[in-house]
């Protein structure tokens, strides 16, 4: 590696590939962020490792951490400027993933940090409201 900033792998220079020392640091925070090792993203993050990395899915590491049930490791990607409203390639929030597998604590995390319920397809709400969850429904409409 050289001894500027590396390219994440979604954003290499025009017409270069990303290298395998890159590809293997992003598979190490999107692995890190599915099995909820704050201590170890946030080392990464805290020397420069983009918070809103994303797979070739689109997924961040937020709605992989959220999805998982990890909510310290959203709230440390949220510290770094992660932002919860990213949507992945199918459409779907960070926060609609945290509602389908319910997991509240992940779903309080993401709202303090800004999430909007409305966002994506289907939206937090729209599956709080298919799952029958009307009291998840309830709170991001306010009532």
């Amino acid at each position: 590696m050289t001894d500027s900033a590396p390219q994440t792998p979604q954003n290499p220079p025009a017409g270069q590939a990303p290298d395998a020392e890159v590809i293997e640091l992003a598979g190490r925070l999107f692995d890190a962020a599915r099995t909820g090792d704050t201590v170890l993203l946030a080392g990464y993050l805290d020397a420069g490792a983009p918070a809103d990395l994303t797979n070739d899915r689109g997924d961040t590491l937020i709605m992989l951490a959220a999805y998982h049930g990890h909510a310290d490791t959203v709230e440390a990607l949220l510290a770094h400027g992660g932002d919860p409203n990213l949507i992945n390639d199918r459409g779907q929030t960070p926060l609609a993933g945290a509602v389908f597998k319910g997991e509240e604590k992940v779903i309080a995390a993401l709202l303090a940090g800004g999430a909007d319920p409305q966002a994506g397809t289907p939206s937090a709400v729209d599956t709080a409201r298919m799952f029958g969850k009307e009291e998840l429904v309830a709170r991001f409409e306010g009532r």
